[in-house]
């Protein structure tokens, strides 16, 4: 359970409920880079996650944000103490390890940098030179973050506004210490400080807000969510409980990334004890599915269905005649079936002496078969559910496959073949050194240029 930092326990019920099996990948990456302690990632009740920490801690980009968000946040609580000592006592930002954390100074200094300037005479004056840092590197932090996440307003919570000015640098102090229990573990972000409990509760609630603050709707939920407990559970019961258990995926009417994050998203242990995956394709449904056998450790068998109409797909004939043949000739007494199809009932009530497990998705399964599932006690549940944000990678491997099927069947060409002819029709000849020279001046060099259009060429260095 993930205790907020500022809540009672009624409001902490209420967002239990709200923003129930949520992740806390983002919010633990939030936390890291703007300085929350590590004694929070630490805490098993808290939301940052000590893996998330572990993970950054070995990024140097992550690290540098991190260390001055720090340094920031100190003299932002401190800003008037801090003012005194420099003026008072005449001593510097790196005499004041009471105040200033000499471990993130140090850590800066390790990886390059320095916010200390000879010029800066005032307090603010280092804070604006943060800023200037900040601002110059946070984007090398983009690449921590999913695709799908608008990077834009995650930016924006470490940009201080008008951060480059004196009076900027003061009103953000004086707006942080008068509302210091809405911050985030009472770090220093940039954002209109208000009453919403911890914003890093996990990244359902996070993102709901993050979009809001910028008067937009955060939709894509099973980003930041996963199937919960009751559901996951029940999966493992059922393989668990089954002597032979074998997965039929009716491709034409299930989504492959869902599978595949769904599977992702499963205990490993577990889902070895499931025999194979059937594919039932159609020569109509995406090249997508080629993906899965890569993303699952799993064997995994792909039956492609010809057409004898074009009209009519005859792959629910072929699952069902497969999943006959498996019951009755390899002993399987296990199937989990995904399709959002009706269809299927009839092999669910034509095998009775085998078990079922069907996994649907919200928008295409209807009422009837949901009921009817219910009603046999057949336990189903939702692609729908599972978490879908570190799939990202398996959509990238499906679309960078496809390209380079695209490039091999697009361009035929082998240089040495172009340099013969071309010598050939301009009848030139070359010795072998010569030939040698120009071809690792010219060609092997040469380069691919895109117009505004997407249009590719072939450039030679001509220089």
């Amino acid at each position: 359970m993930n205790t907020p930092a500022t809540s009672n326990s009624a409001d902490y019920s209420g967002e239990q409920i709200a923003y129930k099996d949520s992740t806390y990948e983002l919010v633990s990456k939030v936390a890291f880079l703007i300085g929350v302690p590590q004694r929070i990632f630490e805490n098993e009740h808290a939301a940052p996650q000590l893996d998330v920490f572990n993970r950054l801690s070995k990024d140097k980009n992550a690290r540098i944000i991190r260390n001055l968000c720090i340094i920031r946040t100190s003299i932002e609580r401190n800003f008037k103490k801090i003012n005194d000592i420099m003026r008072t006592d005449y001593r510097g930002l790196l005499s004041m390890p009471e105040i200033i954390p000499s471990e993130c100074i140090q850590q800066l200094s390790e990886d390059g940098i320095s916010f200390i300037k000879k010029s800066s005479t005032k307090l603010c004056h280092h804070i604006i030179e943060i800023n200037r840092i900040v601002s110059d590197r946070i984007n090398n932090c983009k690449s921590l973050f999913p695709i799908w996440i608008n990077w834009s307003y995650v930016k924006e919570l470490f940009i201080m506004p008008n951060g480059f000015a004196e009076g900027g640098t003061r009103d953000a102090a004086s707006i942080y210490y008068a509302n210091l229990q809405c911050y985030p573990y009472q770090m220093y972000i940039n954002w209109k400080p208000m009453d919403e409990g911890n914003i890093l509760f996990n990244d359902k609630k996070f993102v709901t807000l993050l979009y809001q603050w910028h008067h937009d709707v955060f939709t894509e939920y099973s980003r930041v969510s996963d199937a919960g407990a009751f559901v996951k559970n029940n999966i493992y019961d059922f393989i668990n409980d089954s002597q032979k258990t074998v997965v039929v995926v009716d491709c034409e009417n299930s989504d492959p990334y869902k599978l595949c994050a769904a599977l992702r998203n499963l205990d490993y242990e577990v889902m070895q004890k499931i025999s194979k995956i059937i594919l039932f394709d159609d020569v109509h449904t995406v090249n997508a599915w080629k993906i899965l056998e890569y993303s699952v450790k799993i064997p995994v068998e792909h039956i492609m269905t010809e057409r004898v109409k074009q009209n009519k797909s005859l792959v629910d004939i072929q699952l069902t005649a497969r999943a006959c043949q498996e019951h009755y000739q390899n002993q399987v007494d296990s199937f989990v079936i995904v399709s959002s199809d009706s269809d299927y009932w009839g092999l669910i009530s034509s095998l009775s002496d085998a078990r079922f497990l069907v996994m649907i998705e919200r928008e295409k399964c209807g009422p009837d078969m949901k009921a009817a599932l219910a009603d046999s006690g057949i336990f189903y549940c939702y692609l729908d559910d599972f978490y879908s944000g570190n799939a990202e990678d398996i959509k990238l491997n499906a679309l960078f496959q496809e390209m380079y099927r695209w490039i091999d069947d697009s361009i035929k060409l082998n240089v040495n073949e172009m340099l013969d002819a071309a010598l050939r029709n301009t009848r030139l000849e070359m010795s072998a050194a010569e030939r040698k020279q120009f071809y690792e001046k010219h060609i092997r060099n040469m380069s691919l240029v895109i117009d505004d259009d997407g249009n590719v060429s072939i450039e030679l260095k001509r220089k």
